[in-house]
């Protein structure tokens, strides 16, 4: 026993000798860096000064200070930037869910603004702007070597005036451009409706009204359709969500999850790590779940995605997601601006960050293309839908009552209404497949 104290001990010492004879270097080092800061601080100070006094036009001290500002922390990723007071204002005002502008949500990729998501039932989703469109130029100026910030000012205006962006897409050989007219953006966080026998929930954004509306609009589909017993299971669309708080996106998974983590995030100091667990209670009482994502399906979205897929309470459709998987804290500047600064990368429940990579869908599915059909082939699909009973003197069908022909037409008319969706939304009708196989399975025993 002694030995081993003693050992302890000289070890203990050691390390206590081995600090001492290199901490001088680390102070000088320390020393030198810290230095060095400050000369950058007097460069900066210089630069300053001589475009006070020597650019060709007079220039505004504190416009020069913003832009630095701005300068700086846009190096770090696409994600930070300073907020004027005007900006910090407005984006108070969208998370409560009414802003004026066009109504997309954007980010910077080599040095052009690329589409996140349009916002649902906006002016730039009502002109076909599309997730992954680059816009290059606004009213016919290049939007390239502008911060993202800059950017969108431009985008901005009064609401009912025009502007016409330049956009390019893939699959498009040449660029185009897409006048819309700018409106107040009246975000409805959910709308839910009842297809057959499942329940749609659309999540647009996660915003203050995101839960709220979400477990409202689920009740009254599931009064409608009377009790929780006639529904077969929940689809969660956050295709083209481009996310928001996160709050909102731990409360909406812990909708759905009886418990266990939803999601951690992690910074630079390990102690300044946060886990968010589920607490008790299910909203959709059990019932199975389907989740569709796609390349819009950014930030909070891919939260939800991620902790409900890892759980296994959800089967995760559509393509793989955006990749967003870092925290963004807005902190108070002094004269009412505000810093967003990227402060963590987040992980889903099983220890994965999604930074650049996205979730990946259990299954695959791709929302094809939609191309008018041509006048051929709509007399080839009028024809194919005749029947015997469309005949002139045909005989009736004596060997089934009139219930049951009646249940036979109900299910007919369910079928061709599932068909017309699935040409409408082919990714939302394979959802809702999904759960009517599993429905037809009955419950797990």
């Amino acid at each position: 026993m002694k030995k081993f104290l003693m050992a302890a001990l000289g070890g203990t010492v050691a390390g206590v000798i081995a600090t001492t004879q290199i901490a001088g270097p680390l102070v000088a080092q320390e020393s030198a860096r810290t230095s060095n800061v400050y000369e950058q601080l007097d460069l900066f100070g210089d630069i300053f000064e001589r475009i006070r006094a020597q650019y060709v036009e007079d220039v505004e001290p504190a416009e020069l200070i913003e832009a630095a500002i701005d300068g700086m922390l846009t190096s770090l990723d696409p994600h930070s930037s300073y907020l004027s007071p005007d900006d910090a204002a407005q984006m108070r005002v969208q998370t409560r869910g009414e802003f004026g502008g066009l109504g997309i949500e954007v980010t910077q990729e080599e040095g052009f603004v690329k589409v996140v998501s349009p916002i649902d039932g906006t002016p730039a989703e009502e002109a076909g702007i599309e997730s992954g469109d680059f816009v290059t130029h606004v009213d016919g100026e290049s939007l390239l070597g502008l911060t993202l910030d800059d950017a969108v000012d431009l985008m901005r205006g009064p609401v009912g005036s025009e502007i016409i962006i330049t956009v390019v897409r893939e699959g498009e050989d040449e660029p185009f451009d897409v006048s819309i007219i700018r409106d107040t953006i009246k975000l409805t966080a959910v709308r839910a409706r009842t297809e057959g026998s499942t329940v749609v929930l659309r999540v647009t954004t996660f915003n203050d009204q995101t839960t709220p509306n979400l477990e409202a609009t689920l009740a009254e589909q599931i009064e409608e359709a009377g009790g929780m017993d006639k529904i077969n299971g929940i689809v969660l669309d956050l295709r083209n969500n481009p996310g928001g708080l996160l709050t909102q996106a731990i409360k909406v998974s812990d909708s759905f999850l009886e418990k266990g983590e939803i999601v951690s995030t992690r910074g630079r100091n390990p102690e300044d790590g946060e886990r968010f667990n589920a607490t008790p209670g299910d909203l959709a009482e059990g019932k199975p779940v389907v989740v569709l994502i796609n390349g819009g399906s950014a930030s909070a979205s891919e939260i939800v995605a991620g902790a409900l897929q890892d759980h296994r309470r959800a089967i995760v459709v559509g393509t793989k997601s955006f990749g967003k998987g870092s925290v963004q804290t807005v902190m108070p500047l002094r004269g009412d601006g505000a810093m967003r600064l990227t402060t963590a990368r987040y992980y889903t429940p099983s220890g994965r960050s999604i930074q650049a990579l996205g979730v990946s869908p259990d299954i695959v599915v791709e929302q094809p293309r939609r191309k008018p059909a041509s006048e051929d082939e709509e007399e080839t699909n009028a024809r194919s839908t005749r029947s015997e009973a469309d005949l002139r003197g045909s005989l009736n069908n004596d060997s089934l009552s009139e219930d049951e022909i009646r249940q036979i037409e109900e299910d007919r008319a369910k079928a061709e209404a599932a068909a017309e969706l699935r040409e409408q939304d082919y990714q939302l009708a394979y959802a809702i497949d999904i759960l009517k196989g599993l429905s037809a399975l009955g419950p797990n025993k």
